[in-house]
């Protein structure tokens, strides 16, 4: 029993620590002072990128991911026919910079998933030089810049490009996803997910409980299986060795894997997937399937509501994938 409790103690001792750190990060200019270190050792080791990315297009809708960073995204969109674009999670202003020198445009806005340097660092630069530029996130999140504060559901027009804001909280508690709706020019919709969610995984749930964090993953697979996942980081052969470890015997997953790990072998970038791809082989999204939660070893309680034991499912998982990942 004292083993036992002492044992006890020194998880309960680790999660403190991590949530001391986490708040100095995401509370403090420690913060700051870190992203713009990470920032610095990024240009220094990536001077062209961590990956190699292609534009993706439709119709007058030019999507084209930039690789910022050590394994972040953040995403130029474009409406060709107006020259007009956005700008979601700008991490690295002068890499977004280049890519709006580059193609000609001009930027309307930023579109930012939440108040983490590595996703909205960028944000003040680019407001100087960008004097008519919008900032939009959610005002539950202290995003930098912040101008026009957003509610669920609520619509961002770019040109003739038209967004919707979606709360996703559980990362943190104003994550905000963003949807672009291509059917106009004859494409699929297009999630910006930020950190809630990556290919084959989902962000770690520092503001929210896992009960939220599942709330904020249906809104995303009720989206439709053809809707495109442009995820905020490059974690795609992590997640899916570990979601490997989870499912034995997945075809998909297995298929998804070794197609990754060709990828990156050539520093290619694996965005985007699909919700449909994610349903087959996302532990985070397979809450509901009985395959994965007898890997987990865990059983519904006799009366316990559905969403309840799958919000359990979500724990463990969380719980198992952070774990791996400090090793």
């Amino acid at each position: 029993m004292i083993q036992g409790d002492l044992l006890g103690l020194g998880m309960g001792q680790r999660e403190n620590q991590k949530q001391a750190r986490y708040s100095l990060y995401a509370h403090t200019r420690l913060g700051y002072l870190f992203y713009k270190r990470q920032v610095k050792k990024a240009r220094e080791r990536y001077p062209h990128g961590h990956s190699v990315s292609r534009p993706v297009g439709f119709g007058a809708v030019k999507i084209l991911p930039i690789p910022v960073l050590s394994n972040n995204y953040s995403y130029l969109v474009i409406d060709t026919g107006s020259g007009r674009a956005a700008v979601v999670d700008p991490s690295d202003p002068l890499a977004v910079q280049a890519a709006i020198e580059e193609e000609g445009v001009l930027l309307e806005a930023i579109l930012c998933t939440h108040k983490h340097w590595d996703h909205s660092g960028g944000n003040a630069a680019l407001c100087q030089q960008h004097g008519s530029c919008k900032v939009y996130g959610s005002a539950l999140d202290a995003v930098p810049e912040l101008t026009n504060p957003l509610t669920d559901k609520e619509r961002v027009s770019v040109g003739r490009l038209s967004f919707e804001a979606l709360a996703t909280p559980g990362h943190t508690a104003g994550h905000v996803a963003y949807v672009l709706d291509a059917a106009p020019f004859g494409g699929p919709p297009c999630l910006f997910s930020g950190d809630l969610l990556f290919l084959a995984g989902c962000g770690r749930l520092f503001e929210g409980s896992p009960e939220t964090m599942l709330a904020s993953l249906d809104v995303a697979v009720g989206l439709g299986e053809d809707t495109l996942l442009w995820p905020g980081h490059e974690y795609a052969l992590e997640c899916l060795s570990f979601a490997s470890l989870l499912e034995l015997d997945n075809p998909a997953l297995e298929r998804k894997l070794r197609w990754a790990t060709q990828q990156r072998q050539e520093k290619r970038s694996t965005c985007p997937s699909t919700i449909g791809e994610e349903k087959t082989y996302n532990p985070f999204l397979r809450t509901h399937r009985r395959e994965l939660q007898e890997a987990l070893g865990l059983t519904r309680r006799g009366g316990e509501p559905r969403d309840a034991f799958r919000a359990r499912v979500l724990k463990e998982v969380r719980r198992r994938k952070d774990l791996y990942k400090a090793t």
